[in-house]
């Protein structure tokens, strides 16, 4: 498996994601890290960095599409793969509407990460 240097943020305040997420995306050969909460994740030197951002939908404080939003308001264009454990029919199109790359409920397959994050980084 090739090395990719892309970094790829987890921002989830679900800490079983944020223990298992960036072991998987090492596995894939990414650099990851993981956040609790978009606060932290904006408060990082990582928002430059990050070729692509795992984002939870449902958080406490700033939800994953407020974080979209104000990444948006800052010109920061980081490809995002919204992940989310309330499968809703109206949330994903409006997601996708807005620029996201993809939205998968969990629990999703590796595979199924795999494919949204390849697609993520190759969008521009």
């Amino acid at each position: 498996m090739k090395i990719n240097c892309a970094l790829i943020s987890v921002v989830d305040d679900d800490e079983s994601v944020r223990e298992s997420l960036p072991d998987l995306l090492r596995e894939f050969g990414f650099v990851a890290r993981a956040f609790s909460s978009a606060e932290e994740f904006l408060a990082s030197d990582s928002v430059g960095q990050t070729k692509c951002l795992i984002l939870d939908i449902a958080m406490p404080g700033m939800s994953g599409p407020d974080l979209q939003r104000e990444l948006a308001r800052r010109r920061q264009e980081i490809p995002i793969v919204f992940i989310t454990a309330h499968s809703s029919e109206a949330i994903r199109p409006r997601l996708l509407k807005e620029g996201a790359v993809e939205c998968l409920i969990k629990p999703f397959s590796d595979t199924a990460l795999l494919v949204a994050i390849n697609a993520a980084l190759h969008v521009k």
